[in-house]
């Protein structure tokens, strides 16, 4: 059994495997432009984040009913179960579908068909965070927000995500305030493929409690020294950035300088469907070509549970660290 572990980094819409989107468009009627799994899977090659959303945002045709969105949840479970996660912090995208006409209520109560049974089905707990595209306007954040608050109830907190270049934090200080306003945790993709001011703009404007990529700090000094002096998580994605072209190899991951710096690091797994890995795929890449040792390893695994949002149930927190001191790693 892998190291257990909190995946704090995945957009479920990023689970969507080949062979179930072909047997979703299949239910649904729907024409891929792909003529098998080898040739959607040879479509995986891409030059940085803006080639890979055009894909995704593509394949996302095939959801198109609650037990769509359930099957793809489901699936999801299974896998991260399989690789260690006791627990995850699920993003989805709900803009991405009410602009193709499938209602906010279908994404959030097919995704609850699954999460709602998580525990029971798979061993995971889970949390749902909606996310807002941050190359969409700020008005249409606002809109998902007020379109979001019958489901609050099955709803933890908002996240920023979708092309970062060219679309700062600032642009959404509005509809993060308003969550803020509603109780609603706060994190957002900053330090990817932006600048390190992008992630001390999102900390100051919008109020974050987690930055998710985050990997650019280490070009300002200061702004670590921030990080480490306000533990502030950051959710790293190894396989996604090396996919993405963020870093050339695994192995010049600046992930062991992070660790080193003091930084509250985790490894979680993005688009794992995309990317060529869930979140145990992800520690085994960077135990390898990183050579992190037990130690590093049950530090990263630490760290998931500590930055999750389980404020509100610290036995469960308590329990699952338990099992990563507990844990042998031979």
């Amino acid at each position: 059994m892998p190291v257990p572990k909190a995946e704090l980094h995945l957009h479920i819409e990023g689970t969507l495997e080949p062979e179930l989107a072909f047997a979703l468009a299949a239910r649904n009627g729907v024409e891929l432009p792909y003529a098998d799994t080898d040739a959607l899977r040879h479509a995986y090659r891409f030059e940085d984040l803006q080639s890979f959303l055009n894909l995704y945002y593509e394949l996302m045709a095939v959801l198109r009913t609650e037990a769509d969105f359930a099957d793809l949840a489901d699936a999801y479970l299974a896998r991260a179960a399989a690789q260690g996660v006791r627990h995850a912090e699920i993003f989805f995208d709900p803009q991405a579908h009410t602009a193709r006409g499938v209602a906010l209520g279908t994404v959030v109560e097919g995704l609850w068909r699954a999460l709602g049974r998580s525990e029971e089905t798979h061993g995971i707990s889970t949390q749902l965070i909606m996310c807002f595209l941050r190359d969409e306007s700020a008005e249409s954040a606002l809109e998902t927000l007020r379109a979001a608050e019958p489901y609050l109830d099955r709803i933890v907190g908002v996240g920023l995500d979708s092309a970062e270049v060219g679309h700062p934090p600032a642009k959404f200080r509005e509809v993060y305030e308003a969550a803020a306003a509603l109780g609603l945790r706060r994190v957002a993709h900053a330090g990817e493929e932006g600048p390190p001011a992008y992630i001390t703009e999102a900390l100051d404007v919008l109020g974050v409690e987690r930055v998710d990529h985050g990997l650019r700090c280490m070009e300002d000094p200061a702004l670590v020294e921030r990080l480490v002096r306000e533990r502030v998580p950051l959710t790293l994605c190894p396989l996604s950035n090396v996919r993405l072209r963020t870093v050339g190899t695994l192995a010049e991951h600046p992930l062991p300088a992070m660790l080193d710096a003091g930084l509250l690091c985790t490894v979680n797994s993005d688009d794992p469907a995309y990317f060529g890995g869930y979140a145990g795929d992800n520690f085994d890449a960077v135990r390898e070509a990183l050579g992190l040792g037990e130690e590093r390893l049950r530090e990263l695994a630490r760290n998931s549970f500590v930055a999750s949002f389980l404020e509100h149930d610290e036995e469960r927190r308590a329990r699952y660290l338990a099992e990563v001191e507990a844990y042998d790693f031979r």
